[in-house]
């Protein structure tokens, strides 16, 4: 799934080797973003669009897409820094820099609550208690969970590159498992005329273009970990080609793979509604009409492992974040910027991550009828919130430094990152009014906070330095 927003960075210091080539760059971004990203929000999707899952994939790649080459072209001209913070901030203002920093900090801490609520909600549907009420059972296993990726993460506990690498090749065996049975699925089926084949992608009687962008508003999510590939600019070969190659064929491949993964459920499910018990879990729903209970579980498992995966390592990210304001005073260096001396951990960032990851998945939960979703589906559309505030941020720095400022003036220049900006705005404007409110609460407290910070803007702004790993 397509939660992690990993930013890992490369370094800052002299002496790195340049050792990756356009080909590991697409593979670290594979592992990132991973081949089943759709599988976990497939059922939040199906619902919003009314059944037009492959189409709001579609419409998501094309957005990404202006934005990753916005990214790739950022990384040519700060191929050592590999965050929007500071595109904008370099190239249009410092203040705006900053609100973009703040908004990648909400994308940052989102990413462990929907691990942790996802995971709950995925093993609630493994290990089914009837006779415990579903809250708490929730609450049982977000507590688990939250444990488990603080616990991990405060041991020094990383997977290596290879284990990386060896789980994203099982998720593709796992896909591929999928599709097989889905194929086996439709050859069985008595009678299917051409509108079943291609009614994934239109359907008159439910089609509608406000449930296809409220759709696509939460698609996005599928993709996001892209823009991690520029933190590596330090230690890529021919940074300033490769960068743009590796970030636009990860979202290709990303897109291609997901719409054939959500076009074979589509053909399976249909265009009708999930319950509310099943949104969550919709894939494995899915899994189990097309392939029976060892399908269902083989996905199931998959799924849960991967979400295990991307928090722990979202929380590792969101620590160190936290832990690179801590150490350039952004915010209070005793506590955020102290690293444990035996695990070189930023424990106490860890601890604060896993906490509001548990308080914040439990009080989505509990208010899920009021905020009309439960607490992955709104946790993943405010995590969009501030994804996409970055995400028009590059494209406008993109647009100002190649265009507003450059002295050969190109048509490509003007229209990609003007078509990504308003895009992936327009897509931002569709996200659910819970979403946005709970975003511009956290974006009114980030300004509060650097107006503090900064004595009334007079002082040097905030920054948000992703620090190297040691």
């Amino acid at each position: 799934m397509g939660t992690t927003s990993q930013a890992s960075s490369s370094g800052t210091g002299k002496g790195l080797n340049r050792t990756l080539g356009l080909w590991n760059l697409i593979i670290i971004g594979m592992v990132i973003i991973q081949p089943i990203a759709p599988m976990g929000i497939y059922g939040v999707i199906n619902n919003k669009a009314h059944g037009h899952v492959v189409t709001t994939i579609l419409i998501a790649m094309v957005a990404m897409l202006f934005t990753a080459i916005g990214y790739g072209k950022m990384a040519r001209a700060y191929p050592s820094a590999g965050s929007a913070y500071t595109y904008v901030g370099k190239e249009i203002h410092p203040a705006l820099g900053y609100i973009t920093g703040w908004s990648m900090v909400m994308d940052y801490i989102l990413n462990p609550l929907i691990c942790v609520a996802m995971s709950a909600k995925l093993l609630m549907a493994l290990l089914p208690v009837t006779s415990v009420p579903p809250m708490t059972q929730f609450v049982l296993w977000i507590l688990f969970f939250a444990g488990l990726f603080t616990l991990g993460n405060l041991r020094g506990i990383r997977a290596s590159a290879r284990i990386n690498e060896g789980l994203c090749a099982g998720m593709v065996i796992v896909a591929i498992v999928f599709l097989i049975s889905v194929f086996r699925f439709v050859l069985g089926l008595h009678q299917h005329g051409a509108a079943f084949y291609t009614e994934p992608f239109y359907n008159p009687a439910t089609f509608n273009l406000s449930h296809l962008f409220a759709g696509t508003s939460v698609a996005v999510l599928t993709y996001i970990g892209f823009d991690a590939i520029s933190t590596f600019s330090e230690e890529v070969e021919n940074p300033r080609r490769n960068i743009l190659w590796a970030t636009v064929i990860v979202c290709l491949i990303t897109g291609v793979l997901s719409a054939i993964e959500v076009y074979a459920a589509q053909l399976v499910w249909g265009s009708k509604a999930f319950g509310p018990d099943q949104v969550d879990t919709a894939f494995t729903t899915v899994a189990r009409m097309a392939g029976g209970a060892i399908l269902f579980y083989l996905i199931a498992v998959t799924l849960l492992v991967a979400n295990i995966g991307s928090g722990m390592g979202a929380q590792l990210a969101a620590g160190r974040l936290l832990y690179g304001m801590g150490r350039g005073n952004a915010l209070p260096k005793s506590f955020f910027g102290a690293i444990d001396p035996k695990t070189r951990i930023p424990r106490n960032n860890i601890l604060a991550v896993g906490g509001f990851a548990l308080l914040g998945a439990f009080l989505l939960e509990f208010f899920s009828n009021r905020l009309g979703g439960d607490a992955y589906e709104i946790g993943a559309q405010a995590l969009n919130f501030g994804a996409f505030i970055a995400f028009m941020g590059v494209n406008a720095a993109s647009f100002v430094r190649y265009w507003l400022h450059a002295d050969k003036k190109t048509i490509s220049n003007f229209l990609i990152p003007f078509l990504g900006f308003f895009i992936c705005g327009f897509i931002w404007l569709n996200l659910s009014n819970t979403a946005k409110l709970l975003g511009a609460i956290w974006m009114i407290a980030g300004v509060l906070y650097g107006a503090i910070r900064t004595r009334g803007f007079k002082a040097e702004l905030v920054t948000f330095d992703i620090p190297a790993e040691d």
